[in-house]
């Protein structure tokens, strides 16, 4: 169930109660893609920097270590010892970033392991019982994610495929919630829109899928090379077409600011490899914009990367100290860059929760952005 708890423009504050607890939203998933966050991050840090939500993904454990051996350890939460949600996504972005090794049928994708080649068939129904072997508390339809670029004679075929597709997930998820032997019978799914930046194939598209009754709703196939306005202008297009009783999801989005746009625009969840990917190479967030830890500047600094900031990494460590650990390539380093970066997101989240709450969001992201383009 899915409760908004107030509103500021079309901004929301809500909850989504779920077989391993309630979200508090607009959320942000840290992205574990093979049941860990890059960068040494185990799950007592992650319950230690405010993280909500994690998401991994299906092709990738498929894969690796394969989702049959995962079911045998209970699931994907007894397997990363992690008790709050997890959501996966569904392969279907493999269909975009894998484009070299799959070809698209009616029936689904046959992939080649990007690992060791091995030929892979994953469809509708295989996604859904990958999915349920994970034992994820949200799984995600499987859907084609097109190219932003790519013409209206390719995008209309593909997008009435994905909803082709998402009838048989749903049914097929049904079937799968009333086994005996399925780790999570209450299992979510929400469905994808897809449609590329075209406004009409979008609507149309939200329009048929809203009617499907799912757990929530994606906003799919965005921050794949569009612009930030053509993204914001298909947010826009396509949310009032959405049902409002469900959370909306914008996939792979994005940068602080991306969020605060989003969330104006009524997006209840994100995720992105920025935080943990930035982080790793040295590049960490502060409320006055994104730095390089690299730069010489800082090879004598003993100030935190954020004053006030309470992460692991800036309670004790200066921005010099973890400056040395990432020129010598000592794994500290990116796992202390990496730590801040999260905290900093997730923390983002809880101030934009309290801002709706308070009906000041409008005011809330006006003095972020401005602070965060001053810079240092």
């Amino acid at each position: 169930m899915y409760k908004i708890i107030t509103t500021d423009g079309s901004a929301k504050r809500g909850e989504l109660y779920t077989p391993h607890g309630v979200i508090q939203t607009p959320v942000f998933m840290n992205v574990g893609t093979v049941a860990a966050i890059k960068g040494a991050v185990s799950t007592e840090d992650l319950e230690g920097i405010g993280t909500q939500v994690q998401l991994s993904n299906t092709y990738h454990l498929h894969v690796r270590p394969g989702d049959e051996i995962v079911k045998k350890l209970g699931g994907l939460h007894k397997f990363m010892s992690w008790d709050k949600p997890i959501l996966t996504d569904s392969g279907g972005f493999q269909v975009f970033s894998l484009a070299g090794l799959r070809k698209i049928k009616e029936e689904g994708v046959y992939f080649n392991s990007h690992i060791d080649g091995k030929k892979i068939f994953m469809g509708p129904e295989e996604s859904m019982q990958i999915q349920s072997n994970l034992a994820s508390t949200i799984a995600m339809a499987f859907d084609e994610c097109p190219s932003s670029v790519a013409e209206r004679s390719y995008i209309q075929p593909s997008v009435d495929r994905t909803t082709r597709w998402l009838i048989r997930c749903k049914k097929e998820m049904e079937r799968l919630n009333s086994l005996p032997d399925t780790i999570n019978n209450k299992q979510m799914l929400f469905g994808i829109n897809q449609g590329g930046v075209f406004d009409d194939i979008r609507i149309e598209h939200a329009k048929t899928i809203a009617d499907m009754n799912l757990d929530g709703y994606a906003i799919g196939g965005l921050a794949v090379g569009e612009t930030h306005e053509e993204m914001y202008r298909i947010i826009e297009a396509v949310i009032p077409f959405l049902p409002k009783d469900k959370p909306t999801y914008l996939m792979g989005v994005g940068t602080p600011l991306n969020i605060l746009e989003a969330v104006e625009r009524g997006v209840d969840f994100f995720d992105c490899v920025y935080p943990s990917r930035n982080g790793r190479h040295g590049h960490v967030y502060t409320h006055h914009g994104k730095i390089n830890l690299f730069n010489a500047k800082y090879e004598t600094d003993s100030e935190p990367i954020e004053k006030g900031c309470g992460c692991p990494a800036c309670r004790r460590y200066s921005r010099a100290y973890i400056r040395h650990l990432l020129k010598a390539k000592e794994m500290l380093g990116m796992r202390f860059c990496v730590l801040h970066n999260l905290y900093f997101y997730n923390h983002l989240m809880e101030d934009i929760r309290s801002a709706i709450d308070g009906h000041e969001f409008g005011n809330f992201k006006a003095k972020f952005i401005s602070d965060f383009e001053s810079g240092e």
